[in-house]
């Protein structure tokens, strides 16, 4: 029995185009997805946050994305054959191996931004006259 599955693992790693990459590249990954008798391909595009297992035949790689304003990670096998191809957007070269910092730093981004937003809003509520007679304050929340 193992030594089919080695053979298997062989063949499928013979098989894949896989470029090189690390964690901090940006990457685009196409997925074929069966569905309803159809096959199609998806796309994946983000940050890759980890490497596993080396270039073994177990080998993931963790990819994060920000979708509508969430944070989305996939798992993908690094020599899946449901994956028709992984390309490199962008290089970069962090001084990690792990980035799972990313994860606070998106949460922290946001929170800025909605204070900032919140912000904008309330100034955009000056009466045009400064002579113009105040009313109530309304308190601004934190």
């Amino acid at each position: 029995m193992i030594p089919l599955l080695d053979e298997f693992k062989k063949e499928n790693i013979a098989k894949s185009n896989v470029p090189d990459f690390r964690p901090g590249y940006t990457i685009r990954v196409h997925q074929k997805i069966k569905e309803k008798g159809k096959e199609r391909i998806q796309i994946f595009e983000g940050i890759v946050l980890a490497l596993r297992k080396g270039k073994s035949a177990e080998a993931t790689f963790t990819v994060r994305k920000i979708s509508e304003g969430i944070g989305v990670e996939r798992i993908f096998p690094l020599y899946s054959p449901h994956l028709a191809k992984i390309e490199v957007v962008k290089t970069a070269k962090p001084r990690r191996a792990k980035l799972y910092y990313l994860r606070r730093n998106d949460r922290e981004k946001i929170r800025r931004e909605e204070r900032i937003v919140e912000k904008v809003e309330k100034t955009e509520e000056k009466p045009a006259n400064p002579k113009a007679k105040k009313g109530k304050k309304e308190k601004i929340k934190k």
